[in-house]
């Protein structure tokens, strides 16, 4: 599975909404990702990539969308 893939699949499983046709959404500002959730993202992220990043490392700015996320992700496998 490539990494949008899994991303998406998080990011719908944690949000209940599908971004495939809208990456750019933002995720904080419309309410689908709250801190609790940035949790959950993260350790999603590093249980089925095993993609580290440290909570206190997180900048909401460079993670508010799909496509950032996805971004960043690939950035750091």
């Amino acid at each position: 599975m490539s990494i949008q893939t899994t991303v998406l699949t998080i990011l719908t499983d944690l949000t209940g909404t599908d971004f495939t046709q809208n990456l750019d959404v933002d995720l904080f500002a419309d309410g689908l990702l709250d801190s609790m959730g940035t949790v959950q993202l993260l350790l999603e992220l590093q249980d089925q990539l095993a993609i580290a990043v440290p909570v206190s490392e997180f900048e909401r700015t460079q993670w508010n969308t799909p496509n950032k996320i996805i971004a960043q992700v690939e950035e750091l496998s």
